[in-house]
């Protein structure tokens, strides 16, 4: 089958390291790089060794079967592949960073921080220590060059149903200069037709979508099960500190959650805010959750150096929820004030904030208060 290229190819014929999960994008990614006349080679990351007790399932991405299916449309493509052990790295980077911010009262997004730290950090400096000129991954998201300003651009996916742009907010320029994303300009349906015409074992494969490390969905009992931390129950506590009842430790709530609090009142209680120093948790009404203003550290901007004066964007807070109008002012070298047009629900501590102009990601920072 003769693909057309839907995505700008910055060298033709050059040499390309492919980041293969297992799933049926980085294995049509392979078909259209190989296609597009790409020096091809794959590569699948060891992230867990055996004493990880991550539990897997058709929901995750990274086991060993699914490096068994890279390692099978490699075969099927004639490329060369690879499986690379970056489990300190992760463990570090990843688990480690997931357990102490949730031990702070915050929420992360570990997706982001494999993004930044293991495929576009790791993966990417192994792909230069190998000599390869490009690195590629199967994100949805497109990247061009601006000849006026030089700068690397990072776009959001044609499918904006699939769109990953919001976890890739963290990259450089440097790495933005030498990474290919071959799907950016197509949509899931082509991919799967793609990888159906194609005969690769991964067409009809599920999404991964749990936490890879977490498949079961029980983060709580993952950060007791690693952390030499005991956690500690407190008080549950209304805005004016009043006490009702106790909480099972900061771990098990995040902002905006109602169930599993364990009180009864005759108006549901959601958490608003988690106070690591008191060790409390804040509960109020749902009209208790809305917020218009932030405050975000661990700036990264991608369309410029820096912003000079307050701008308009529109902003995301959570990766499944729609950009939000807003007025964003950078206060200090690595701060950023976020302003939104109208309150929004549950702004959370530990969650990115990623500002767009239209599919233009401008950057992001991590939210660090409300």
């Amino acid at each position: 089958m003769k693909i057309e290229p839907k995505m700008p190819i910055k060298v033709r014929k050059a040499s390309i390291l492919l980041a293969m999960s297992g799933g049926v994008d980085s294995s049509v990614a392979a078909c259209l790089l190989k296609e597009q006349g790409f020096d091809c080679h794959g590569a699948t990351m060891k992230l867990f060794d055996r004493k990880m007790d991550c539990r897997t399932s058709e929901k995750t991405c990274c086991s060993l079967s699914d490096i068994e299916d890279a390692r099978s449309v490699a075969y099927r493509l004639n490329i060369p592949f690879y499986v690379f052990n970056f489990v300190d790295d992760f463990e570090k980077h990843v688990i480690k960073r997931f357990i102490e911010t949730y031990q702070q009262g915050m929420t992360p997004n570990p997706c982001i921080d494999c993004n930044r730290y293991i495929k576009f950090e790791r993966f990417f400096r192994r792909s230069q220590e190998l000599d390869f000129d490009c690195m590629a991954t199967g994100h949805y998201a497109r990247i061009e060059r601006d000849n006026g300003s030089g700068r690397y651009l990072l776009y959001k996916a044609i499918d904006t149903e699939k769109d990953q742009s919001y976890v890739l907010y963290a990259m450089t320029q440097r790495q933005l200069a030498q990474t290919v994303f071959p799907l950016g300009g197509y949509r899931k349906k082509e991919i799967r037709e793609i990888a159906l015409q194609n005969g690769l074992t991964t067409a009809a494969k599920k999404e991964s979508q749990d936490i890879c490390f977490v498949s079961d969905g029980d983060y709580a009992a993952f950060i007791e099960r690693h952390s030499d931390r005991i956690t500690q129950c407190g008080d549950f506590v209304n805005k004016n500190g009043h006490v009702l009842g106790q909480h099972r430790g900061l771990i098990r709530y995040t902002i905006g959650q109602r169930k599993g609090l364990g009180i009864a009142h005759p108006i549901p209680y959601y958490v608003c805010s988690l106070e690591p120093n008191s060790n409390t948790v804040v509960l109020g009404n749902e009209a208790d959750l809305y917020s218009q203003s932030l405050e975000a550290v661990d700036v990264n901007l991608i369309a410029t150096d820096r912003i000079e004066k307050p701008i308009q964007v529109a902003a995301k807070i959570r990766y499944r929820q729609k950009e939000e109008p807003a007025i964003v002012k950078q206060i200090e070298e690595n701060r950023i004030r976020v302003t939104f047009d109208k309150p929004q629900r549950a702004i959370t501590p530990g969650q990115a904030v990623v500002l767009y102009d239209g599919d233009l990601v401008i950057g992001g920072a991590v939210v660090t208060t409300i």
